[in-house]
């Protein structure tokens, strides 16, 4: 892929590794030059094919144009348009590709924006590649197969009173209305459902989205304000189509329960 000056975002770069059809693609905007190549070429060592652009214009201009990817990497500050601004850009078109946010704004205001605009992850720059990788895996493999708890479901799709979830899909809907989850929402979604009437905890909620013992967030439980902003945005979303909705309760001990019995 050759740079087109129509692309605001300016230089775009294809890497020459990872190109096999099964590969997964992973779209990077960074405007440091130096970090967003080094960080093309550690992902295209860990055979992911890697499309990267300079700005967030370009970016929609990408997708706008037919391009593809399975997840993205955004930076935060962007000139002409920041990383939220192009993930709320995208969210509106219709676009679902999980966006991962990598930067240098560590505080928690940063990270809720991000989460609450439907990112399913932020990751401190500071932080190893090796965290970003291990991210990139576990996304790119739940995007691909439905969560499990005590197994996994048996059946394609699970009823609880009007809830509705297509595993397979990753598609949730109340009383006949979709329900706008990205893939990390429905797993935590489907994981307090399928324990119905159980506590889960935050450590096992994080533990799902993010892979285990990943710390994240200020001290020892900084993982817990991740976790409690996620289920925020799944009840918020539940309560936009159903303003009644109270199905997901906090539990004695830092965790939740999907309160439904079968009357």
């Amino acid at each position: 892929m050759s740079t087109d000056s129509r692309l605001s975002g300016g230089l775009a770069e294809i890497s020459s590794k990872g190109r096999a059809s099964n590969a997964v693609q992973i779209l990077v905007a960074e405007d440091d030059d130096l970090y967003r190549r080094l960080l093309c070429r550690v992902l295209s060592s860990q055979g992911y094919a890697v499309t990267s652009f300079s700005g967030g214009a370009a970016v929609l201009d990408h997708f706008g144009s037919g391009g593809y990817a399975d997840i993205i990497v955004l930076d935060w500050r962007m000139p002409g348009m920041n990383g939220l601004e192009v993930l709320r850009s995208l969210r509106r078109s219709g676009n679902t590709t999980p966006v991962i946010f990598l930067t240098g704004l560590s505080e928690e205001i940063y990270e809720e924006a991000a989460l609450y605009g439907g990112a399913v992850d932020f990751i401190d720059k500071s932080r190893r590649l090796s965290i970003l990788i291990e991210r990139l895996r576990l996304i790119a493999e739940g995007a691909r197969r439905a969560p499990a708890a005590h197994g996994s479901p048996t059946r394609d799709t699970l009823r609880l009173g009007r809830l509705e979830l297509r595993f397979h899909s990753h598609r949730a809907s109340w009383a006949g209305t979709p329900i706008a989850l990205t893939v990390t929402e429905f797993k935590i979604l489907a994981q307090l459902t399928l324990r119905a009437g159980e506590d889960v905890s935050s450590r096992e909620i994080y533990d799902l989205v993010h892979g285990k013992n990943f710390a994240a967030g200020d001290g020892r439980d900084g993982y817990r304000a991740n976790v409690r902003t996620l289920i925020k945005q799944i009840r918020r979303k539940f309560r936009d189509v159903d303003p009644a909705f109270d199905l997901i309760h906090n539990s004695p001990g830092s965790g939740y329960r999907y309160h439904w019995t079968a009357s």
